[in-house]
């Protein structure tokens, strides 16, 4: 009996209209052009613009592109899983206002939390109930509005972040096609160099924290740059080496857009030419969940069915990982 893989069949992206360029940075904090350029390969960014709009309404258009171009409808999403980490509220699931707005009212879903890894981890946990058999359409999403959690007046982490979102539809493939392998990571000891202080259980909102602002963003950008150039790198080189993969054999290497000289790195430990790497940092920053879905809807058009793609990442927590996957269409 052949096994059962799931295969991304429909890829949609969305990034909101407003351009913060690293000159209008300029005018709002202490930096420069040059400095951003230079440290995270970083030039433009898209800011979500509006009252009361959530990272819901960055997934909802990248979906309907997504169903648009594989002609179903929302009715007919067993499940979305939504990866985030600036969720529209503390609850309900963004996953189930995404429903509610597609009219997906035959699925049910939850949201994931794994930082800038969270999009590998719901693809990887989407798979899961495909190759069950127990699902046939499963919807990932992953998405950020980071510009609702960053200080504008912290030149360390408001140069690096932006907002967007992407999705891909999970089908079952019995063709070889689709997620081969996973290897996914956290270490919680990386808390204290990456995390959002106040706002949950431990420390819930009050005027103390608002006064300050502990429910932005909190980075050691050394430490974390550290972490992540190696674990990023030694898990991508882990995925080829467990599937017996050269660097010939990898059409693309689609990084989480963080760093330029992280993914860099990554890609000279794959034994990668810099054209085989999905790069968009420049224009959209680091959108967290958002960065590799983004990534392959923009170079949808480039992939070709067979083509061996390794998906890594790494985020706060920390959390770390790399997927294979064979492009299915």
């Amino acid at each position: 009996m052949k096994r059962t893989t799931a295969a991304i069949t429909a890829v949609g992206g969305y990034v909101p209209e407003f351009v913060l360029d690293n000159k209008k940075l300029e005018q709002m904090v202490d930096t420069n052009d040059e400095w951003i350029t230079s440290r995270t390969g970083i030039k433009e960014r898209r800011i979500l613009k509006g009252k009361d709009l959530g990272s819901s309404d960055l997934a909802v258009p990248a979906i309907k592109e997504l169903l648009d171009k594989r002609g179903i409808s929302a009715s007919e999403i067993d499940l979305i899983i939504c990866a985030t980490t600036t969720p529209d509220l503390v609850f309900p699931a963004t996953a189930n206002i995404i429903a509610r707005k597609i009219g997906a009212q035959n699925s049910f879903g939850f949201d994931l939390q794994a930082a800038c890894s969270g999009f590998l981890f719901a693809l990887t946990t989407g798979s899961k109930f495909i190759e069950s058999g127990t699902h046939k359409k499963v919807l990932v999403v992953g998405v950020d509005k980071m510009s609702a959690i960053i200080d504008y007046e912290d030149r360390a982490t408001c140069v690096i972040f932006g907002d967007g979102g992407g999705a891909v539809l999970l089908e079952p493939n019995t063709e070889g096609y689709g997620i081969i392998d996973a290897r996914l990571y956290s270490d919680g000891n990386g808390e204290k160099h990456l995390h959002q202080k106040a706002g949950g259980s431990r420390r819930p909102p009050s005027l103390e924290t608002v006064k300050n602002k502990e429910h932005y963003v909190y980075q050691e950008g050394a430490a974390v740059f550290k972490h992540a150039v190696v674990s990023m790198a030694d898990v991508s080189e882990e995925i080829m080496t467990r599937n017996n993969l050269s660097a010939e054999d990898v059409a693309w290497l689609v990084p989480h857009q963080a760093n330029k000289r992280i993914i860099d790195a990554t890609a000279r430990r794959m034994g990668l030419d810099a054209s085989k790497v999905m790069l968009n940092i420049e224009k959209f920053g680091n959108t967290t969940s958002g960065t590799i879905p983004l990534c392959l809807w923009e170079w949808e058009s480039k992939l070709s069915k067979g083509e061996n793609l390794v998906l890594s990442a790494f985020g706060g927590g920390f959390t770390w990982g790399a997927v294979y996957v064979k492009w299915a269409y």
